[in-house]
Formats: structure tokens, C-alpha cells, sequence
């Protein structure tokens, strides 16, 4: 407790000094050093410094490390043209249309580097009729491209160089005050881009800080717009979110602000079913803690999960109305896709994968004859399996399934034989034969 708060004062102690519009937060106040910026960024920074350029580590990695978080990956911020950028590192490539960046390789790790922006004028942008931002943004200088950016800690550069931090929103002290604020008016940037709004309640509940009042006010007016955003933007938006490391939270903080209705159909009705409910948060806790053991996670697998309860809930109504199973849930499938795609662009890579690990569903109910055998030869049995281990930690099915092919998949030649259950009648009814037709001259000489 002392030595917090003799730092505290310490840090108060010390001047702040003031370049242009800009506060230069120096090293010995803001304590992020040199060497937690990633090899790739410090290569980049000290290359075009080098050259005559002025570039910066910003956004949300200078964000993460103030806040004492390891950043999933650093950007570049420079004043240099994505053709000079281009020609001061040799493994790198221009990428974008509505803007380009530039992509410099150093192993396995990838730098994005972007150059200044700016915010073109009202009365020259390009919007479509709710007011949404078409084409918002030219090269400008480091002020104007601070002023662009959606949120105050958001808007920190930060130079390896000589460790400071250049701050011309007041983001560092909203950052350590655990404040999300949006730069200038936020009903004015949701309406020019409503993707800040689910970006917003992502970024608060991912950093466990709090959304400024006067940031999250207009939400609940606004959030119509989001119906005006493309589908893919959705669904990328919605990707971040549920691959954040804290989905539940994201989730919860969605319901909150009542931003849910219409992203995913599980979140416009799921909540009203206990099962489902409980079903979805288990998926959801297991994707978090997959990522934060930094294992992999398959988006499709998370979908497949995520519209499960919508699916299982109308084939059951259909299966009890008299339709056929296999047919039922090939029927449901579609529609439940068809619907999902109306509003997020969810990947037709991704199809197949779903409706296998939802079609295996019904086969794991079958133990016995080579059905089991056949069944670990698919090739996603291992997703369908951990699929049906989540249905039986819900409560859905039998936790009594699950354990019998968690051993069933390992078990001996002769120890499978034992575990097999017997055919529904005792025996394999066997197929009755048709009578051979007699010949022709055989009848005729009866």
C-alpha cells in the first residue's frame, strides 16, 4: 500500500510536456518499456524513423499494456505513404480498397502499418441515407488521424524510440481512470458508424472498464442502425466479440444495453430457455478458456453451438408432428441457416461443418450393430464429440452417453465388443428374400 501510493505520488510529482495539441506522456510516468513492444513493431518503428518518417506502436496494444494486458498484436501508425513504406521494407504488400495499408512480414509475425488519416469534411463525405460514413477518411498528419479514431484510449501513439506516449484526447488518463469515452460527439460517430456501438460494449466488457455515461447514452435510441450494416461487417464485428477470450461478458453486456436483438437468433430467445441458456453459456466458457490456454477455436464449431437450441428446439416440433427425423433436421437446418444469413454473412465454408457436427448428434444415440464403428471413422467425430459432451454437461443428454463413448473411442478390440448394446429386438432382423420366378419352360410344363 505504501509503495502504490508513493508511486502515486510520484507520478502526480512529475510534468507532463505539451508538443503541438499533443500531451507527451514520458516513460518514467507512464512505465511502458522498449522491450514489451513485439520484435516486428520496434523493426518497423526504428525502420521508418531511420528513413526520415515518424512512426508509432497505436491503439489498442499501447491500450493493453497500460492496462497491464498482453496485446494480441501491435499496429503502425506513420506519416509515410503505403508506396514508401513499401520501398523501405522489401517483404511487405499493399493491401485494401477503400484504404490501403501495408502488411511488412518479419516470421511469423505480421505488422500492420497505416498512414495518417484524415476525417473528410460533412459536407464532402459520402454517406447513404441513414447518415453511414461511405468514404470518411484521406491521408492526414498524426492530430488529425488521432481525431479520427473511435475512442480516447484508442488514440495513443507511442514511440519505441524515446518511450513516450502522444496523447491528444486525454486517452492515457481515461485509460488508467478505467474510462471507455468516444472522441467528440458520440450520437454524431454512431450514427457514421453503428458498428462503434457493438464495438463499444466489446471493448468495455473485454477490459473490464466502464463506458463512459455520455458514450453510452445514445445506444439504446440508435441501435436501429445496425440494421443498415452489411452483413459481413456484422459478422466480423460479432467474430471479435465471441473470440474475444471473454465472449460471456461481451454477451451479457450486449443484453444489458439491449443490443442483442437481431445479431444471433439464440440471443433474441435463448435466454427464455433454461436449457438452452445453460447450454449456450458452457459453449461460451469453453471457447474463453480454449483461447486464454491459447488453443484453437473453430468459428464453425462456436456457430454450430450458438444456433443449436433454435435448431434442436424445431426439429423436436416437427419430429413430435409426425415428420420423419433425418428429413426433419435436413429441413430445420436449412431453414435455420437461411435465417441466420439474412442478417450476419456467416461463411458457406462454415456449412457443412455445422450440419455434420449437428447431424451426428442423433447418431451418438447409436451403440450398437458397426453404427458406433462406422461413426468414429467421420472425420469430425471429434468436434460432433465435444459437441455431445457440452449437450450432456447442460443437461440435454445423458451424461451416461457421453461417458460411454469417451471410453468407447479408446477402448480395446474386445472391450468395444463388450460395451456394444444389443439391436432394439434382441437380434438383426434378417431381410425377407423374394421367391425366385420359376422359368419359363418350367411353368409351362407344370
Amino acid at each position: 500500500m505504501i509503495k502504490k501510493f508513493l508511486k502515486r505520488v510520484f507520478r502526480k510529482s512529475l510534468k507532463v510536456k505539451t508538443v503541438g495539441k499533443a500531451q507527451v506522456i514520458p516513460f518514467s510516468l507512464h512505465g511502458v518499456a522498449r522491450e514489451q513492444i513485439s520484435y516486428g513493431a520496434k523493426k518497423v518503428t526504428d525502420g521508418l524513423q531511420a528513413a526520415g518518417y515518424q512512426a508509432y506502436v497505436v491503439g489498442g496494444a499501447v491500450r493493453d499494456l497500460l492496462l497491464e494486458k498482453t496485446p494480441k498484436d501491435f499496429d503502425v501508425a506513420t506519416d509515410a505513404t503505403p508506396e514508401e513504406v513499401r520501398r523501405v521494407f522489401r517483404r511487405s504488400r499493399i493491401i485494401g480498397r477503400r484504404f490501403r495499408l501495408v502488411h511488412v512480414m518479419f516470421g511469423e509475425e505480421v505488422v500492420e502499418v497505416s498512414t495518417f488519416r484524415r476525417m473528410i469534411e460533412a459536407e464532402d463525405a459520402q454517406t447513404d441515407a441513414h447518415g453511414r460514413l461511405l468514404r470518411d477518411n484521406e491521408f492526414g498528419d498524426q492530430e488529425q488521424d488521432a481525431a479520427r479514431r473511435d475512442f480516447t484510449a484508442n488514440a495513443l501513439y507511442y514511440d519505441p524510440g524515446t518511450q513516450e506516449i502522444f496523447d491528444y484526447h486525454r486517452g492515457y488518463a481515461d485509460t488508467r481512470d478505467g474510462v471507455l469515452r468516444m472522441i467528440g460527439d458520440p450520437a454524431v460517430r454512431y450514427r457514421e458508424d453503428p458498428v462503434r456501438m457493438l464495438r463499444a460494449v466489446r471493448l468495455s466488457a473485454k477490459l473490464g472498464i466502464k463506458l463512459e455515461a455520455a458514450t453510452a447514452a445514445p445506444i439504446g435510441k440508435m441501435k436501429d442502425l445496425l440494421d443498415n450494416v452489411p452483413e459481413a461487417r456484422m459478422l466480423d464485428e460479432m467474430l471479435k466479440m465471441l473470440l474475444s477470450g471473454n465472449s460471456v461478458e461481451c454477451i451479457q453486456q450486449l443484453r444489458k444495453m439491449d443490443l442483442h436483438h437481431g445479431l444471433l437468433p439464440m440471443l433474441d430467445v435463448i435466454w427464455a430457455q433454461p436449457k438452452g441458456e445453460k447450454f449456450i453459456k458452457l459453449a461460451l466458457h469453453n471457447t474463453d478458456d480454449r483461447l486464454r490456454q491459447d488453443k484453437s477455436v473453430s468459428p464453425a464449431f462456436l456457430f454450430a453451438a450458438l444456433l443449436w437450441p433454435e435448431v434442436q428446439t424445431e426439429w423436436e416440433k416437427r419430429v413430435k408432428g409426425g415428420a420423419r427425423p433425418i428429413g426433419a433436421m435436413h429441413d430445420v437446418m436449412d431453414e435455420v441457416l437461411a435465417k441466420q444469413k439474412s442478417r450476419m454473412a456467416i461463411p458457406h465454408r462454415h456449412d457443412a461443418v455445422m450440419k455434420e457436427i449437428w447431424l451426428m448428434q442423433q447418431r451418438f444415440e447409436q451403440c450398437s450393430g458397426q453404427r458406433p464403428f462406422r461413426l468414429l471413422e467421420h472425420p469430425r467425430f471429434r468436434a460432433g464429440f465435444d459437441f455431445l459432451l457440452l449437450r450432456c454437461a447442460s443437461g440435454e443428454a445423458s451424461g451416461e452417453l457421453g461417458l460411454w463413448w469417451d471410453e468407447f473411442q479408446d477402448a480395446s478390440t474386445e472391450r468395444r465388443a463388450e460395451m456394444l448394446q444389443p439391436e432394439g429386438t434382441g437380434e438383426k432382423k434378417r431381410r425377407r428374400r423374394k421367391p425366385r420366378s420359376k422359368p419359363a419352360s418350367s411353368a409351362a410344363a407344370e
